[in-house]
């Protein structure tokens, strides 16, 4: 695969605020940036993972990157991400909401419990997230990028609270696209198919369940075939770089034409 550096505007001197930066999209989001010159401030749940991000970040970059270690359903905690990451940098330029989490269960199975822990995640922490670096984003004329999910547009039964948050995420994206837009403040999202990550283990799936996940997206993917961390990443990093300068308000999908599907 050529390098997904060749056709994106750098981001040199910009201060990028990643989430989830642990594992998965985010994890591969933060490398890219760094390769692109940004100069980042990530945080995960999972300090071991945060850490050797980090290392693959310094790895591809002058910069050594800000790691806050921080459960963002804490309110406590993310007043303290975005409070580092200003009190490092002076500014914030590009804010990539990437942390979710999957819970199986449908109408009949799932519980409050899991719908509670399911939107804390998935729209609560970020909402509260934006809404605290919307203001630094204003002064910077920066923009925001969403990760939500070929799941937000399209229906599929056994994972409800997943579904309608990253259903959520995307109608907060066009909101607030619109009510930012006069700041010179753009927001977009991107949706993503089935994508190899820890995501749906971490949700409950077992190894051998995955891998016929996996095994299915040859038919459930127009494309024949699940996708890879690295061709989320480098969109999510042409939509927060000066390429996309006329963008705003968009989800994007990235899942092999799995949402222009029907059943036949």
């Amino acid at each position: 695969m050529a390098s997904n550096t060749s056709v994106i505007s750098r981001l040199d001197g910009k201060v990028a605020l990643i989430t989830g930066a642990s594992s998965g999209i985010g994890a591969d989001t933060a490398v890219l940036f760094a390769k692109l010159g940004a100069k980042l401030s990530l945080t995960g749940r999972n300090e071991e993972n945060l850490n050797k991000t980090g290392s693959k970040c310094k790895e591809n970059s002058a910069e050594q990157p800000l790691l806050i270690p921080a459960d963002l359903v804490k309110e406590a905690d993310v007043k303290i991400v975005v409070e580092k990451t200003i009190e490092k940098y002076g500014k914030l330029d590009i804010l990539v909401n990437s942390a979710g989490i999957v819970e199986v269960g449908s109408i009949e199975t799932t519980s409050l419990e899991q719908y509670d822990k399911v939107f804390n995640v998935n729209v609560r922490s970020i909402y509260h997230l934006t809404m605290l670096c919307v203001p630094y984003l204003t002064q910077s004329k920066g923009n925001i990028v969403n990760v939500s999910s070929v799941n937000g547009v399209r229906s599929f039964p056994g994972v409800l609270a997943y579904c309608m948050s990253k259903s959520a995420i995307d109608q907060f994206t066009r909101c607030t696209a619109l009510e930012l837009a006069t700041k010179q403040v753009r927001v977009n999202s991107v949706n993503p198919g089935v994508i190899e990550t820890e995501i749906h283990k971490r949700g409950g799936m077992s190894d051998e369940a995955y891998v016929q996940f996996l095994e299915r997206c040859k038919t459930t993917h127009a494309l024949g075939r699940h996708g890879q961390v690295e061709e989320v990443s480098s969109v999510i990093a042409f939509l927060a770089s000066d390429s996309a300068s006329f963008i705003t308000g968009t989800s994007t999908p990235i899942d092999g034409g799995r949402h222009a599907m029907c059943p036949r």
